[in-house]
């Protein structure tokens, strides 16, 4: 294994970042992703039913969540791009993923301000902030590609294939043979 790849594998801070083969990155990414997602649901749900109100107050809470979770998960996947060295295929991959995901907490801060411009007017969410969560979202989606081609094709922060190997490793216990040589 070379160096770099192993540099990869390894957490700039083990305290902030999560530990050898356990990074904290994909972990966070989830609030952000499940609160957007939601909040799409809901822009939807509330052109549909006939009294909207708490869904479109709903989706701003959502965005909101989804943004301070995104910031956290940045931070983090911002010290895992520090761990993997530059001028590599990962690095680039590392820093398109970065650039996609602030373009889309950008995007969701805007869409955030944008829904408060207009709030407390009764109906269902407008058709540009609702199209801008959609395409916001679809952004994600690539950029979550990037990140899964970042651990699963180039193994950033990822266990080497050694320590992988111990989960294959048979846990069950030989039987214990007796004098006739059979098994109990």
């Amino acid at each position: 294994m070379t160096g770099d790849v192993q540099q990869a594998k390894q957490p700039v801070s083990k305290a902030l970042a999560g530990p050898y083969g356990h990074p904290f990155h994909p972990i966070l990414v989830t609030v952000p992703i499940g609160a957007w997602v939601a909040g799409l649901v809901f822009d939807i749900a509330s052109r549909i039913i006939g009294d909207p109100a708490f869904l479109t107050q709903g989706s701003v809470w959502l965005i909101a969540i989804g943004v301070i979770g995104a910031l956290l998960a940045a931070m983090i996947g911002f010290l895992d791009l520090l761990a993997i060295p530059t001028g590599t295929r990962a690095f680039r991959t590392g820093l398109l993923h970065m650039s996609l995901n602030l373009l889309v907490v950008g995007a969701y801060i805007g869409n955030f301000f944008w829904r408060n411009a207009t709030y407390g007017q009764p109906g269902p969410v407008a058709v540009g902030p609702l199209a801008l969560s959609a395409v916001s979202l679809a952004a994600l989606g690539v950029s979550g590609y990037l990140g899964g081609k970042l651990a699963y094709r180039y193994g950033v922060r990822v266990a080497e294939e050694t320590a992988q190997a111990e989960g294959y490793r048979s846990v069950r216990t030989p039987p214990v043979r007796g004098r006739t040589g059979h098994a109990h």
